[in-house]
């Protein structure tokens, strides 16, 4: 039978340490008890329920990172509301979708313009709230205003959906990611329990709290382990390397990484206190794993994961990643397939679509029918990745299924080539794409940024990649640019790419 307490808050609230005075946030001119998230979360919960707020309404949320946007999230939650956070750096365009879809009671906003408070009134929203970069605003007005902080956290069971989250729409209109309770409760505590969160550990914390990684994977683990978290506006490598001797986790995507190793100050002793890095949103690059591990001594344990699933794999504590795409073994509870295109599950070691099930995995887009392009007949999610899992279990990525090239008939998996390219001295990062070609159908095409002084040529590439590689997937053009299109989270846009060299 289903739990009827589920609230995510709720288990939140249980796992609180035994002293409530505790830090659970701090940073520049910040410092947030566990107390003062009770406290403060029931009073913004309050002041949801004034403004409309019935459990199964939509609180949405485009703001930037700040400890009272944090408590938006943890009063939607308490409210037994859905939460939709969004990226700031949305347009008014997209914003008119993002609101039209989930059809808010409540709309917070950073910036206000007239474009969005258009958007929000034809979305139906009934209130618009402000919060700016400083948290201040009439939301954190009305916070300070309201004085009862005994309201009760509405129980609910935990197929209630918590979330919303828009995935980044690179191939059409976003579609909503509806995530439960469960969802989120289940994903966090297999992610605490694998990482061995407790209430020792400090987490330097540099994420946006709109994206999943930012929110559900670090806070999420923070708040069930009890630890501190060093809240950071945003990511500055220069202010990161200064708190990394207070911290014993710190989680980052690749680009993260990479800035970090730009500096000087990144040794062994500057992070000997450090108990464990973690990479995610993005693949991390080889050079940047091992370049990492030679100048820390700390192997970044890298993980998968997608919107729609939570997080899907890790590489275990204990020893490294083999290889790059190597993104470790399925977490417990999730099961994990690769199969072909007639939808025959493969043999250890082959290449194709992965599947996935499990209780992380949400239930459908919101306000849209489970379709056969989705979910397969039983109940596996297709992720629209391209992968293998060895005997052992351990998977491979090998890239997303729309960046498959197919040249003349053949079958060329991007990351395979990407990681050829990274490994060539002055080479910095590459994107492998297929650009059309009438006689191939698609020819292999590099895009790729050289570090300071390297002067390669687009011969010195394909000569560097010659007989490690079958010559049909060698590169039949090289570009060289400055740096990669990327989104909010450090994933390089390919579809901007392949528009450029179509």
């Amino acid at each position: 039978m289903p739990r009827a307490d589920a609230n995510l808050y709720a288990l939140f609230r249980s796992r609180f340490p035994a002293d409530r005075g505790r830090i659970f946030l701090r940073g520049d001119d910040l410092s947030v008890t566990y107390l003062d998230v009770e406290k403060a979360s029931a009073r913004l919960q309050n002041v949801l329920r004034k403004n409309g707020v019935m459990p199964g309404d939509r609180v949405a949320a485009q703001v930037e990172k700040s400890w009272t946007g944090l408590c938006l999230y943890l009063a939607a939650l308490r409210a037994g509301a859905v939460f939709v956070p969004l990226n700031p750096a949305s347009t008014a365009r997209e914003m008119a979708h993002f609101l039209g879809d989930s059809a808010p009671r409540i709309f917070v906003c950073a910036k206000p313009s007239p474009e969005l408070h258009q958007a929000a009134r034809a979305a139906g929203v009934s209130t618009i709230f402000h919060l700016d970069a400083d948290g201040g605003g009439d939301l954190a007005d009305a916070l300070a205003a309201e004085k009862d902080a005994g309201a009760d956290t509405i129980k609910v069971d935990g197929g209630r959906l918590a979330a919303i989250l828009y995935t980044s729409g690179t191939t059409g209109r976003p579609k909503g990611a509806a995530l439960s309770h469960a969802n989120l409760a289940h994903n966090a505590e297999t992610l605490r329990r694998l990482w061995q969160i407790n209430g020792d550990d400090v987490l330097l914390h540099a994420l946006p709290i709109f994206h999943v990684h930012g929110l559900f994977v670090s806070l999420h683990c923070a708040l069930l382990g009890g630890a501190t978290v060093i809240f950071l506006r945003r990511f500055d490598e220069a202010r990161v390397l200064r708190r990394i001797p207070e911290a014993t986790l710190f989680m980052g995507v690749p680009t993260f990484y990479t800035r970090l190793l730009s500096r000087a100050e990144l040794n062994r002793e500057l992070c000997a206190g450090m108990r464990l890095f973690i990479s995610g949103s993005a693949q991390l690059p080889p050079a940047v794993f091992s370049n990492f591990a030679e100048r820390t001594g700390h192997r970044i344990v890298d993980r998968y994961g997608m919107t729609e699933t939570g997080i899907l794999t890790s590489n275990p504590l204990e020893f490294s990643r083999r290889h790059g795409g190597d993104i470790g073994f399925a977490l417990p509870g999730v099961e994990l397939r690769v199969c072909n295109a007639a939808g025959k599950t493969l043999a250890p070691g082959e290449s194709g679509a992965l599947e996935v099930r499990g209780r992380g995995v949400f239930n459908g887009y919101w306000h849209m029918e489970k379709s056969e392009k989705d979910f397969t007949a039983d109940g596996f999610f297709r992720t629209g990745d391209l992968a293998n899992i060895a005997a052992s279990g351990r998977v491979t990525l090998m890239g997303r299924a729309k960046d498959l090239i197919i040249s003349g008939g053949m079958n060329i998996y991007p990351a395979e080539l990407e990681q050829l390219i990274d490994a060539i001295p002055g080479v910095t990062e590459s994107a492998v794409i297929g650009a059309p070609h009438k006689e191939w159908g698609e020819a292999v095409t590099a895009v790729v940024t050289l570090k300071d002084g390297a002067n390669l040529t687009p011969t010195d590439i394909r000569n560097a990649l010659n007989g490690k590689i079958a010559r049909y997937k060698l590169p039949k053009a090289v570009h060289f640019r400055d740096q990669l299109p990327r989104n909010a989270m450090g994933k390089i846009l390919k579809n901007q790419l392949r528009e450029e060299f179509s």
